[in-house]
């Protein structure tokens, strides 16, 4: 089995407010998000809740996806991988790990990971768009107890550049695996962009 996991445990502090909550299209961010997941190839989908994890929630539970709270979210996005690593089941062969603030990132691009994945077995796939590596990306779960290793400052690049060999990178046509909503000029940028 192949999860998602979504990382939603993030502060906003850049944003100044709970981003994930912003209107986007005819939702949110966050209902954006899940939506291009849960319809992909992906099998399940685990959301890991942090910062106003509540309210999220509540957007959220129309969905089919399982959640989980990451207590150390103020430690950084590794630590929500490392709870997703906690949760998953012995079943989930691989993790797409998908960032929550990426509301452009079509279900497509999941699904080429998915395939890439399951034709080439390598451990890692990673999306690239002109040659410049981009999320979500696929990890294979024969890493998690090195992951559980990894330095917090690094996070998985450190296993990316551990295992160079093992790295499958598949070309995306769409820019959006390097776009995150970080600032409110981000979120202007692609509430502009999707009108257009």
């Amino acid at each position: 089995m192949i999860w998602a996991v979504i990382l939603a445990a993030g502060e906003s502090k850049r944003m100044g407010k709970p981003k994930l909550l912003l209107p986007y299209r005819k939702s949110t961010i966050i209902e954006t998000v899940v939506e291009s997941v849960i319809s992909s190839k992906v099998n399940q989908t685990l959301v890991v809740l942090g910062d106003g994890a509540a309210e999220i929630k509540k957007k959220i539970r129309r969905f089919p996806v399982k959640t989980t709270f990451n207590s150390r979210y103020k430690q950084g996005m590794l630590s929500s991988v490392l709870r997703a690593m906690e949760v998953l089941p012995a079943t989930c062969e691989a993790a797409v790990i998908v960032l929550a603030d990426q509301p452009s990132v079509q279900a497509a691009a999941i699904d080429s990971l998915v395939d890439a994945f399951r034709r080439v077995r390598k451990g890692i796939v990673v999306p690239v768009y002109r040659k410049k590596r981009g999320h979500p990306f696929l990890i294979s779960l024969k890493y998690r107890k090195e992951i559980a290793l990894l330095h917090p400052e690094i996070g998985l690049r450190e296993l990316l550049q551990k295992h160079p060999q093992e790295i499958h990178e598949i070309k995306v046509p769409t820019s959006a695996i390097l776009r995150d909503i970080d600032t409110a000029e981000d979120y202007q940028r692609a509430t502009e962009r999707k009108r257009s």
